[in-house]
């Protein structure tokens, strides 16, 4: 029997993810004004996808499908060159970086509420319910 089920471990790769996100766009929009940068952006949708083609479940009937075992793999950073915003050669959206600073910052949120709550669930248990 285990003790922790996988949500922890999803839950600290989504924490990784977002931590990496807010630091690629804190660095865009400090590179704001600098000549020729080229923005830059986090990819998750190709590991979502390879974690979910290799997700694992309890099986607790024959007739249920079976799952692989769960893989999360490093998020790839990449650099935007087809687009081209300022005069100067500079590839940042200040108003993109500005709204994908704000959807990232609820996505950490949401995370952190998730793990207090499971935490606090332990917590309960650890108390015995008191």
């Amino acid at each position: 029997m285990k003790l922790f089920s996988h949500t922890f471990h999803a839950l600290e790769q989504g924490l990784d993810y977002s931590s990496l996100k807010q630091k690629v766009i804190s660095h865009n929009i400090a590179n704001v004004d600098t000549p020729n940068y080229k923005a830059k952006q986090v990819h998750f949708k190709t590991e979502l996808n390879k974690a979910l083609q290799s997700l694992e479940a309890y099986r607790t009937d024959l007739r249920h499908f079976e799952f692989k075992k769960r893989h999360f793999g490093n998020y790839l950073v990449t650099t935007r060159n087809d687009v081209v915003y300022n005069h100067n050669g500079n590839s940042v959206d200040i108003d993109k970086e500005m709204s994908d600073l704000a959807a990232n910052q609820i996505y950490y949120n949401a995370l952190v509420e998730r793990l207090n709550g499971k935490f606090n669930s332990l917590k309960n248990v650890i108390r015995g319910g008191k």
